[in-house]
This record gives C-alpha cells, sequence and structure tokens, in this order.
C-alpha cells in the first residue's frame, strides 16, 4: 500500500501549493528511502542521462525559443489578431485561432510542454489583452497543446506501435480522422459557448477606416509568414526532410528570420529570448525529472503491483474488458504519466485483447486518445502545470482547472465514439 499512500501525500502537498517538481521529487525520496533505502536510486542518473540524451525532448528547448520569439517581436500577436479579424463579428475568433494555430504546432512536435508553453506564451496575453473568460482561454490553450498526442506525428503513437507490435505508418494514417474530429468538436464547443456567453470571448473591434478588401489583404499579410513558418516546420517532418527536433531547430530559426524581416530584430531580443527559454526549459524538465523519480519509487513500493491485479481481474468479454480498461486507463492518467501507462499497463492489456479478437490498431488509437486526456485531468495533468509556468499571476491555478474541464468531457465523448462507431473512424 506505500505507492497508495505516496498518492495522496503528493495530492496533499500539490493542494497546499509545494512546487511540482520538488513535489514529485521529495515524495519519491522519502517514501523511496522508508522502502528500501538510498539504494533505490541507484539508478536514477543513469534515467536522467537518459531524459537529457533523448534526441526528441531536444525539441522542448527549441520550440519554447520560437514561441518567446514570435511573442517578443509581436509576430504571434498580430498572426492571432488577424485571423480573429478574419473572422470578423464571430465571437471567440481568437479561442478558434488558438485551436488551429495550436493544432498545427502541436503536430510539428508531438512534445506537449513545448506546444501547450507556447501557445500559452503566444495566445494567453492576447486573450487577456482582449477580456477573455481566463478559464476559457486557459482551457483552450492546454486542449490545442495537447493535440499533439492524436495528430500525427505523435510520441505515443510511436511508442505505442513498438509495445503493440503495430507499424507506426499505420497507426499514423489511423490517427488521422480522429485527431480531426476532436478539433472539430472542439471549435464546434467554443461556437456555442461564446453564442451562450457573448461576454465570454468578444469579437474583435473592426477597423471601419479600411474596405473590406484592404481588410481582408492586410490581415493575409499578417498571417501568411508566420503561419507559413508552422507550415514549413510541420512539412518538413511529413515529407521526410527532417526530424522532430531538426524541424525544432528551423522553427526557431525562421522565428528570428521573421522578427528581422518584420523590423523587429534587436540583439536585446535574442537575449531576453535565450535568458527566458533556459528558465522556462529548467521547470519542464524539473517537472520531468521529479515525475520519473515519482514513478520509480511507485514501481518499486509494489503500485504497479496493485494494478496489474486490478486489470488482469477485468470481468465481462470484449465490451466489458473494453469499457472497464479504457476507465482504469483514465483513472490512472489523473495520477500517472502516459509514458509509465504505455509500458507497465499497455502490455498488461494487450495479451487479453488479442484473446478476445479486438483490433489492436483499434485499440492502439483508443488508448492514445484516452492518453492525451491525462495531460489535462487534475491533480497531475501535466499541461496544467506547463501552463501555470508560463501564465501571468492574474491567472490562478483554480481558472487552469475549471477551464478544462469540458474538453476532458469532449476528449472522454470522442473516445466513446471511436469505442462505440468504430467504422465511422476507418478503424
Amino acid at each position: 500500500m506505500i505507492g497508495i499512500y505516496m498518492f495522496f501525500a503528493a495530492l496533499l502537498l500539490l493542494l497546499f501549493g509545494f512546487p511540482v517538481a520538488f513535489t514529485f521529487g521529495g515524495v519519491a525520496l522519502l517514501f523511496g528511502v522508508f522502502a528500501d533505502g538510498l539504494g533505490l536510486f541507484a539508478f536514477m542518473p543513469y534515467r536522467i542521462a537518459s531524459i537529457m540524451e533523448n534526441t526528441v525532448l531536444m525539441a522542448v528547448p527549441l520550440f519554447i525559443f520560437m514561441g518567446i520569439v514570435l511573442q517578443k517581436t509581436k509576430l504571434a500577436e498580430q498572426l492571432l489578431e488577424a485571423m480573429g479579424q478574419l473572422f470578423g463579428k464571430v465571437r471567440g475568433g481568437l479561442a478558434i485561432s488558438t485551436i488551429l494555430v495550436g493544432a498545427l504546432l502541436a503536430a510539428s512536435t508531438g512534445v506537449v510542454g513545448a506546444s501547450v508553453v507556447a501557445m500559452g506564451l503566444i495566445s494567453l496575453p492576447v486573450m487577456l489583452k482582449f477580456h477573455y473568460d481566463k478559464k476559457l482561454a486557459c482551457g483552450t490553450i492546454c486542449a490545442s497543446g495537447t493535440l499533439g498526442q492524436i495528430i500525427p506525428p505523435s510520441i505515443i503513437l510511436i511508442i505505442l506501435g513498438d509495445v503493440l507490435g503495430i507499424p507506426v505508418g499505420d497507426l499514423f494514417k489511423a490517427a488521422v480522422a480522429p485527431g480531426a474530429v476532436l478539433v472539430g468538436v472542439y471549435l464546434l464547443y467554443i461556437l456555442i459557448y461564446t453564442w451562450l456567453r457573448p461576454a465570454a470571448a468578444p469579437a474583435l473591434p473592426q477597423d471601419n477606416t479600411q474596405s473590406r478588401l484592404r481588410h481582408y489583404l492586410s490581415a493575409l499579410k499578417a498571417i501568411v509568414p508566420p503561419l507559413a513558418l508552422i507550415l514549413v516546420v510541420l512539412g518538413s517532418i511529413f515529407a521526410g526532410i527532417a526530424t522532430p527536433t531538426e524541424s525544432s531547430a528551423l522553427g526557431g530559426m525562421g522565428a528570428i528570420v521573421l522578427a528581422a524581416l518584420y523590423g523587429q530584430f534587436k540583439w536585446r531580443m535574442l537575449y531576453e529570448s535565450a535568458l527566458e527559454t533556459v528558465k522556462i526549459t529548467a521547470m519542464v524538465f524539473g517537472i520531468l525529472l521529479g515525475a520519473t523519480a515519482f514513478s520509480m519509487a511507485f514501481t518499486y513500493t509494489g503500485g504497479d503491483t496493485i494494478v496489474e491485479e486490478l486489470l488482469l481481474q477485468l470481468p465481462g468479454e470484449k465490451w466489458g474488458f473494453l469499457i472497464l480498461s479504457m476507465l482504469v486507463i483514465l483513472f490512472l492518467g489523473f495520477f500517472i504519466d502516459f509514458v509509465e501507462i504505455s509500458f507497465i499497463i499497455v502490455p498488461i492489456l494487450a495479451p487479453v485483447a488479442e484473446t478476445l479478437g479486438i483490433s489492436m490498431l483499434w485499440f492502439a488509437i483508443l488508448i492514445a486518445m484516452n492518453l492525451q486526456t491525462s495531460f489535462l485531468t487534475p491533480p497531475f495533468g501535466f499541461s496544467l502545470f506547463y501552463l501555470k509556468g508560463v501564465a501571468p499571476p492574474e491567472v490562478r491555478t483554480l481558472d487552469i482547472y475549471r477551464g478544462v474541464l469540458p474538453y476532458i468531457l469532449m476528449q472522454v465523448a470522442v473516445v466513446a465514439s471511436i469505442l462505440l462507431f468504430p467504422m465511422l473512424y476507418g478503424l
């Protein structure tokens, strides 16, 4: 039961406002030493080295740098305002723009931390400037950042392909339709929400001094260069020209080039962007290392055994297994990182799924969609902490938690639709 006690101890400390990284690491150290002494953490340096040598994670600081440069040069603000202007009098234009731009950025990285932080730096100040409801703004940013977990190329799809023995290319193709549906559901929610509550996301002020044609041309001029940067980053991956890490370097360099083209480049700006990148990256990787220590201690103290016993006793035939396994993964996502679930829980579920004759491709997409939700679910949803780390002081943690709840329900609804109507998604 030590692993269960660890959960409650970490939750209590977080509720008292302790930093996330130190909470995870401290609780892991305390319970780990109590269970087996310092010898439990003998392999921790190797796990840290593995994280730091992971070339995929190198994309995190580079995409953070890209987002900061776009923010400081006001290019991102111009992009979002211009897209809002293109939507005209539609309420929630900035939120819709955030979903669309965030989907492109998330798909180009596959790293949720980089996507959420970048969109938080780009979108949140603009939405607050135009008096958007804080809950709607925060929820939209967190949800848009996590789209990279289902829209290919995606890290979780690569991991699941390896664990379940499915070609990654097949997973990428199968994930396109669910990802598109999820984006559409988000956009529909924003339109309905802003129709019911107009003050929550006011339309942008319209400039009546220009003709409509000149107005659209001006908006397109602001949109095309920054959007082209994101499309180049994404396109370089799909075309096989660059890896996500290489494309992140391309994105950082492209942001500097755009700053120069717009006459916003200054050496002081470059220095401040690099400095902020170091600070935010330290925060992101601090959380990651703390979570690694926590998962390591949880596994050793027998928490994984309790989970295994629960999953092995799942009753019912095909549908009972699918429903219960999805509920268990959803529940575990409140507390455990998606990587740990992929490597600990999924191998236990896979043989049962094969025995019941369940399509492994369908099963993998269900798990991927479910694990995406884990980034938004309190109290340990990493997207919530990433956004809080870059949010202005007036944005409270409660605003972020309340903002993501509707998006969690939408994700669960899409998972249910994939479960009940797989033929609609070509699965």
